[in-house]
């Protein structure tokens, strides 16, 4: 179990706030933190990290990161952190990007086979994609097979599709190396993707806890409408099917038939649209 009850006092964009969390977390599990610009939530995760101090205690299973007495140094602290900026060595390889952090050949080729970045791995990073740079950037993460993966928005710059890749790729690593993991991110089809828990961010306080489903969903109105939007999952609820889709900033829920399904895949966009109470979703064919 990962407890955390630490205060800050923090300057936001309304002045002075007080970041104050107190969470459990099951270790094995996978959060994102949300919430508007400057709730607290970068530097929540830099206080985990040992990169700024707080009051308060910090423990991760049997290890102290952080009490009245103790404050344990971040190398010590067994954690990986993937920055939203890769912070990649520019005059090294992939291959020894990953290796400065530890000498283990065969992990780092393992990473690098998993991220399809092996035949990059003599590459200088600045040759590389945006997308091929963050992978690089996760795969250092993981040379220390920590306990705990932080990573703040760590796909926010990157395309839609590349996001998306990136994304089954981290949840692939997650589970294989039965990380704990903690994400910001302000994207709700990332967080209904990847996180098992939602924790909201407000002005330094958790305003919302639960769920991405519970946190993230809203329904719309009945007026007529027609909007694009991504398609996350297809759930079966009793006797009927509900398509999750994020349109913009939210997720809304739609009631789809049989035949329907038959046509959409997950991860697909899709036009939703509307006359009076009854919604019709068809796949977006891809535009040029």
């Amino acid at each position: 179990m990962i407890k955390i009850d630490i205060t800050k006092k923090l300057y936001g964009s309304d002045g002075e706030m007080q970041l104050d969390i107190n969470l459990e977390i099951q270790e094995g599990s996978f959060v994102a933190i949300a919430g508007d610009s400057g709730s607290g939530k970068t530097t929540f995760l830099r206080i985990l990290a040992g990169l700024e101090n707080a009051d308060g205690c910090i423990s991760v299973s049997d290890s102290i990161f952080q009490d009245e007495r103790t404050f344990l140094q971040p190398q010590k602290r067994g954690i990986g952190f993937v920055f939203q900026n890769y912070a990649l060595f520019e005059n090294m390889s992939i291959e020894n990007n990953l290796l400065y952090v530890k000498k283990d050949k065969k992990l780092a080729s393992h990473l690098l086979e998993v991220t399809k970045l092996t035949e990059l791995k003599d590459r200088l990073p600045a040759t590389l994609s945006g997308g091929q740079r963050q992978r690089v950037s996760l795969c250092r993460a993981m040379m220390h097979k920590p306990k705990l993966l932080l990573m703040d928005e760590p796909l926010s710059a990157l395309d839609p599709s590349m996001r998306l890749k990136l994304q089954n790729e981290i949840l692939s690593l997650h589970n294989e190396f039965g990380l704990t993991t903690i994400m910001v991110s302000h994207d709700p089809s990332e967080i209904y993707r990847l996180a098992q828990r939602v924790v909201v961010l407000k002005n330094g306080l958790i305003v919302d806890d639960g769920l991405p489903k519970d946190i993230l969903l809203k329904t719309s109105g009945s007026a007529k409408f027609s909007f694009e939007g991504e398609l996350l999952d297809i759930l079966k609820v009793d006797v009927i099917n509900v398509a999750i889709i994020s349109i913009g900033q939210q997720l809304v829920e739609i009631v789809v038939s049989e035949n329907e399904i038959k046509n959409l895949k997950i991860g697909q966009k899709v036009d939703v649209s509307t006359k009076a109470f009854n919604p019709i979703i068809n796949a977006i064919k891809h535009k040029f």
